[in-house]
């Protein structure tokens, strides 16, 4: 997106991508309205929406035998009151079918970044390796997207805030048929918390363990496991035994923290390798999107004068920072307050008093759903599009 954006104003932009393609299952797929608003202001969200997607309206949650509605997103001042269900494949492809469209758009993959290229104390460019190859990129900026595991930023010797997580989570898909719920669900009970993301003809499943524990639960064994998934959601149980391997189940080792300072001269890091994210409301895709529109506001005018500074660069930081912050707090108190306590509790589960208020006062469910459906603070694209400006004087 920030590549997208940039290039877009006339910046000459370089994107390194380490796969073949973007193919990767279980990832963030949750397209939030404050991204779909943004495709909006691009003028892109009828052809995006054309994509296959499911729109999530509201979000439930079955705690113990109570079912409550967390979060309605009908009433958000959006064009878009809903969340979409995109595999992030065909989201990433999206975005690239458009900003190819643009001359100072180029695009790598099977590029993998190894290394950063520094000079009297700046970085001035990296290194990378291809099937054929190493080569040297040099750039007046290096954006760090690279995710929670950021070789850019170790690299980089950036330091980061480790803030906690008391849960890891397996993800898996089993097949949906015709009568299952029409929805994306959470559920919950006596130690176990699953949630199924609907996508069609199957259902992505998560299912949250403690912290550290995938090997007490692989040497239980998968019957055990099969039987766990059935005990929380038993209209799964004619499908659990479509899973005959521990390699159809993936871990996601659950990591939130934040880096103390996201940029050095010459280097920004956003998204994930400036913030990883709990999985908790499908938020980091998003909050990512928001970070590559503040950098293209802020750096994209600097950009096409020369080298950012490094006020300018911390900028970017000043200008996300409080939302990231918000947000992962509000990760935290959830992990704390409610994930944890459902993972160590040893007896049926009732829904506690917040859920129950939501269930009795429904207009309260508007809060959750724009704080996660649009961010404590939602950009807007302020950047032009250079190419469409010259093209209309041409006419």
């Amino acid at each position: 997106m920030a590549g997208f954006l940039l290039s877009r104003m006339g910046v000459d932009v370089l994107v390194l991508e380490k796969h073949a393609d973007f193919l990767r299952d279980f990832r963030g797929d949750t397209i939030h309205p404050s991204t779909l608003e943004l495709m909006y202001e691009l003028g892109l969200l009828d052809e995006f929406l054309k994509r296959p997607h499911q729109e999530i309206r509201e979000i439930t949650a079955q705690v113990g035998n109570g079912t409550a509605t967390l979060g309605e997103f009908t009433h958000l001042p959006t064009h878009c009151r809903f969340l979409a269900q995109m595999p992030q494949w065909d989201f990433l492809n999206f975005l690239c079918e458009q900003a190819v469209r643009y001359p100072d758009f180029h695009f790598r993959n099977r590029t993998e970044v190894t290394d950063l290229i520094q000079e009297q104390g700046k970085i001035t460019g990296l290194r990378a390796k291809t099937p054929d190859s190493e080569i040297e990129v040099l750039a007046d900026l290096i954006i760090a997207a690279d995710g929670r595991h950021s070789i850019v930023r170790k690299q980089a010797q950036l330091k980061a805030i480790n803030l906690g997580a008391p849960m890891d989570v397996l993800w898996m898909r089993l097949s949906r048929r015709p009568g299952d719920p029409g929805q994306t669900f959470g559920r919950a009970d006596s130690g176990r918390l699953l949630v199924l993301i609907q996508r069609n003809d199957y259902w992505q499943c998560a299912y949250v363990i403690a912290k550290g524990t995938i090997g007490e639960l692989r040497q239980r064994g998968l019957t055990a496991f099969r039987e766990e998934i059935a005990r929380l959601s038993p209209f799964l149980h004619d499908r659990v035994q479509e899973l005959k391997d521990w390699k159809q189940v993936s871990l996601l080792t659950v990591v939130v923290d934040r880096l103390e300072t996201w940029s050095r001269p010459g280097l920004l890091c956003i998204g994930d390798a400036a913030h990883a994210m709990s999985p908790i409301g499908g938020v980091g895709i998003n909050l990512a999107i928001q970070d590559a529109v503040a950098t293209a506001n802020i750096l994209g005018p600097a950009l096409l004068r020369g080298v950012p500074t490094r006020d300018e660069l911390q900028k970017v930081q000043e200008r996300r920072e409080f939302p990231t912050r918000a947000i992962q707090r509000m990760q935290i108190m959830v992990q704390n307050r409610v994930i944890k306590r459902v993972l160590s509790s040893t007896r049926p589960l009732s829904l506690p008093w917040p859920l129950r208020l939501l269930n009795s006062w429904p207009f309260l469910r508007r809060f959750p759903a724009r704080f996660i459906g649009m961010g404590p603070r939602p950009e807007h694209v302020k950047t032009p599009d250079v190419h469409a400006y010259r093209e209309s004087l041409a006419a």
